[in-house]
């Protein structure tokens, strides 16, 4: 995308922000009140909006106090369904097989609309299709971050050891605790990884692009969406939210419509984005490989950019879940058995983010 194209699709976004109903930044409360956002990994460029959005004051600017609590490997859903934060991020497979399983969490905001999961081998091992990985054995990550790979996976109609009750798989899925190099390129013929981090860090390895193949699921049907925020049915439907005397469906409106701002910033401002979360990451900014911390949140910071500036952001309605999108998610996972049936109405509340931005859901043409 030319350069100009984003920088325009940012300012419409940021017009959508602007015109929102809650008040402006110049009436923020003067007493905030206290929100923990559970975030899906450590800290890293893949949360930059959030970490503008505290460090230039945005959230401030709507009355909260925001801590940003990373998770880790941990399933965020479960931290933020036992009350050790209020809102949450996570993938959209991860969010709906929860909410299926009972959790009765809600979707409030989408801010990744393009999926960045990939299947990375040597080029060498003639990878080409998804297809080709029978027989194989492919590296995938725990706490529901493997429903993407089997539903890549079962387009072409192939088991894996993931299921059970399949007496011969047809690929041996090995779960790793998400560094590539464990069990790339050794023990593994293809493993997950993120365009904006494990790619990155494969090439820090000493594996160049040029003999990598580099499977996007998103090319090959199974563009499932990733980062969105999330909200516990109760914390919505709370009149008084810690005792503000704020409702919790106006708080989570707040918090997306600052986490908006925090994200156009960002993807504008990228160089100053990557120096906030460096100052945030630890020992997390590196990764795994031999690039160094700047050089991979830089590169990671590029990437996310892509992400997020996709589908509705470029046409002024970051933060929006597209139903046609949605309906398309919950088809892939419905085909290939991993969601039983369709998500209750309930699932996705898009006042929430009419209430951030001004603007009225399924407008967007």
């Amino acid at each position: 995308m030319k350069k100009n194209a984003v920088l325009t699709a940012i300012a419409l976004s940021g017009l959508a922000v602007g015109g929102m109903l809650l008040g402006s930044s110049t009436s923020a409360a003067s007493k905030t009140v206290a929100v923990k956002l559970q975030l899906k990994w450590f800290p890293q460029a893949q949360f930059a909006g959030y970490f503008a959005a505290v460090s230039r004051g945005y959230f401030k600017d709507e009355g909260l106090d925001v801590t940003l609590i990373p998770s880790g490997d941990a399933n965020p859903v479960q931290a933020v369904v036992s009350g050790a934060a209020d809102f949450g991020t996570t993938w959209i497979t991860d969010f709906l097989v929860n909410r299926e399983k009972g959790q009765k969490i809600v979707h409030i905001g989408q801010m990744f609309q393009k999926s960045g999961f990939t299947l990375v081998s040597l080029k060498d091992s003639n990878i080409n299709t998804v297809a080709d990985l029978k027989g194989k054995k492919v590296g995938v990550w725990p706490g529901g971050n493997e429903y993407p790979v089997i539903a890549l996976l079962k387009t072409a109609g192939l088991t894996s050891s993931l299921d059970a009750s399949v007496a011969s798989p047809d690929v041996t899925a090995v779960t790793f605790p998400f560094d590539p190099a464990i069990v790339f390129p050794d023990k593994v013929d293809a493993v997950s990884a993120m365009t904006y981090n494990e790619v990155n860090q494969i090439i820090g390895l000493g594996y160049p692009l040029g003999k990598l193949n580099v499977m996007k699921l998103a090319d090959n049907g199974i563009n499932l969406l990733e980062d969105l925020m999330f909200a516990p049915e109760k914390v919505l439907a709370d009149k008084n939210f810690k005792g503000s005397g704020m409702k919790g469906s106006d708080i989570a409106a707040k918090l997306l419509k600052a986490s908006i701002k925090g994200w156009n910033w960002a993807a504008r401002n990228q160089g100053a984005a990557v120096d906030i979360v460096l100052a945030k990451c630890g020992n997390t900014c590196k990764g795994s490989g031999s690039i160094d911390a700047r050089g991979h949140q830089t590169w990671q910071m590029a990437e996310i950019t892509k992400l997020y500036m996709a589908g509705p952001t470029l046409k002024g309605y970051a933060g929006y879940l597209d139903p046609e999108v949605y309906k398309a998610n919950i088809k892939i996972l419905r085909d290939q058995g991993i969601l039983k049936s369709d998500p209750d109405k309930g699932a996705v509340d898009w006042s929430i983010w009419e209430k951030a931005t001004g603007k009225k859901a399924g407008m967007m043409k």
